[in-house]
């Protein structure tokens, strides 16, 4: 049954065309409130029941027992890309032609990345501001997830605008189901934090279908964003977060 999730999931992620007509023809319309929210995605669809009966769900509050031990290498390659802005209904997406991920000796294809208001992973039961999540797929249909939290500026707390946020947020379509591509190639390598200091555990999606293929990798210090850009993503999406699920018997390693 995992590997058939893992084809299925592959095409999705290779054909933007498939993905949509999977939508349209099999997929129940789900939401983040209710009464087709979280607390209902695995009663929405057939396959949607790893929701609700999916012993590895994501996202997950990163405390309790963790293992600080060698958690493998992990390097980003993501080059300066034209990248496709999309206002999918559910977020703020971006698509990806370029990038890579290298874990453990595996090579990983960047697909696409999106943010969520709040993060949907808490850190010692703590939301920050937003999360970007930076998703990947290799040859053989697996999935490893980078995330990255995002910190809006305060008063007592100056910073400059993280440039690749701002414009993304600048080039966001107000309208759902819209997209627009940059005009110039963009560096999101400002999007990931100094410290690599992170968290590594097996999860799912955390959108229906919350099939369970994915290697997550969390870095714990965010990145800070101004909060005029934060206010931005907020008009467009005020909440858009699937709680923390229970780690039950997973570990969760930190390094």
């Amino acid at each position: 049954m995992a590997f058939d999730r893992r084809r299925f999931l592959a095409g999705l992620l290779a054909c933007p065309l498939c993905a949509a007509a999977a939508r349209a023809d099999s997929e129940a319309h789900w939401s983040y409130d209710c009464p087709d929210g979280p607390s209902s995605w695995g009663s929405l669809d057939q396959s949607y029941r790893a929701c609700t009966v999916g012993a590895q769900q994501s996202p997950i509050d990163l405390v309790g027992e963790r293992l600080s031990t060698s958690i493998g290498v992990l390097t980003e390659n993501w080059p300066a890309e034209a990248y496709t802005i999309e206002n999918n209904g559910h977020t703020i997406q971006a698509a990806a032609q370029t990038g890579s991920l290298v874990l453990d000796g595996r090579t990983f294809a960047l697909q696409q990345f999106h943010f969520h208001t709040p993060s949907e992973h808490t850190l010692m039961g703590h939301h920050h501001d937003l999360e970007a999540h930076f998703v990947h797929q290799n040859a053989e249909a697996g999935l490893a997830v980078v995330g990255v939290f995002l910190q809006a500026c305060e008063p007592n707390r100056p910073c400059e605008p993280n440039k690749a946020f701002a414009t993304i947020m600048a080039n966001a379509p107000q309208q759902p189901h819209r997209s627009r591509k940059l005009e110039r190639p963009l560096d999101v390598m400002s999007l990931l934090p100094e410290s690599r200091t992170r968290y590594r555990y097996e999860g799912s999606l955390t959108i229906p279908p919350c099939f369970e293929t994915v290697d997550w990798n969390i870095y714990e210090n965010p990145v800070w964003v101004a909060k005029d850009d934060f206010n931005a993503f907020k008009n467009l999406y005020s909440h858009n977060a699937r709680p923390p699920q229970s780690l039950n018997r997973r570990f969760l390693l930190k390094g």
